[in-house]
């Protein structure tokens, strides 16, 4: 007889159980507080999930590996600081700088968790510390507000488009463009392969060190796009500015039905997935709950989902 644990391992299940939740939520917020469903609210919704959706994305790329990215947060973050200290003076070229400076360091993290052999967490942990660092040095430890000549090349991004916010419309050709990746590209079989079991596919010829470094630069590159977008939102940028979205953004990955062992999941599921929390977000304060207790939803959301889609015969011992 199989354990429940097996049975909801099951991938048709982890791929039907997260859209059925996100309807199920819906209508919960709509019973509870008639009205959610309006096109103001709907535009909203996706206008706060973009940033989180692109964020998402990037670490599911590294989770899909078997890994965890712990410093997209600080990543997003020092990308603000950039854009907001250098659009005055280069104008839109600090677009590319500020995105550039997230390649980098999803890079360094790849490099000191490939060559250096140390597990994903301590290296992302460890350089998401440098890169806070960095951020609150470049800043003096406080809010760069954008000034008038530089929000000249930002308005665009708090623009909407058939109504549609041009920032959902961004996260969109995000997504599509790292779904064709996974789907249609020799990295994205290798990455899959590389999560499922790399002992495997290093005797298949997989160069997993290469594709593990691709995924950390993919994570720090979106991180960064992430953090620009949220700092042309707000007309500055802070150190601190994306701290509060690492727990969602990984949870969004795991909630969508991506295995955090690894081998199994998608764009597509994290899509499900920031969708599910942006609504929980959004839906805790239309229904009235206290916003100081949202990371105590997302935690407890988190444990149910590592506990339902977790794949325990690639652990032998749980520690």
């Amino acid at each position: 007889m199989k354990k429940l644990s097996d049975f909801f391992a099951a991938g048709w299940v982890q791929g039907a159980i997260p859209p059925a939740l996100l309807v199920l939520l819906i209508a919960i917020v709509e019973i509870g507080s008639p009205g959610f469903l309006t096109g103001e609210t709907l535009g909203l919704l996706l206008g706060n999930t973009a940033v989180l959706f692109i964020l998402a994305t990037g670490v599911t790329f590294v989770i899909l590996i078997g890994g965890i990215d712990l410093s997209i947060q600080a990543v997003a973050s020092l990308a603000s600081v950039i854009l907001a200290q250098l659009l005055p003076s280069i104008g839109a070229l600090a677009f590319p700088v500020a995105i550039g400076s997230g390649l980098i360091f999803g890079i360094l993290s790849g490099i000191v968790h490939v060559r250096l052999r140390v597990p994903s967490f301590v290296a992302t942990l460890a350089t998401g510390g440098v890169v806070a660092g960095m951020a609150l040095w470049f800043a003096q430890g406080r809010a760069i507000t954008i000034e008038e000549g530089g929000r000249l090349s930002t308005t665009w991004i708090n623009g909407t488009v058939a109504g549609i916010p041009v920032v959902a419309i961004l996260a969109a050709i995000v997504g599509i463009v790292s779904f064709m990746v996974l789907r249609y590209t020799r990295f994205g079989r290798y990455s899959l392969a590389v999560g499922a079991g790399e002992p495997a596919a290093l005797a298949a010829g997989v160069n997993v060190d290469r594709t593990k470094i691709i995924a950390f630069a993919i994570s720090g590159t979106l991180a960064a796009i992430a953090g620009v977008i949220l700092a042309a939102r707000l007309s500055s940028g802070s150190p601190s500015l994306a701290n509060q979205l690492l727990l969602p953004a990984i949870a969004a990955v795991i909630v969508g039905g991506t295995a955090i062992t690894g081998g199994l999941g998608g764009v597509a599921r994290t899509a499900v997935g920031a969708l599910i929390i942006s609504i929980v977000r959004i839906g805790m304060t239309f229904i009235g709950v206290n916003i100081f207790a949202e990371n105590v939803v997302f935690g407890a959301v988190l444990i149910i989902a590592v506990a339902i889609t977790i794949d325990r015969s690639k652990i032998p011992v749980i520690k």
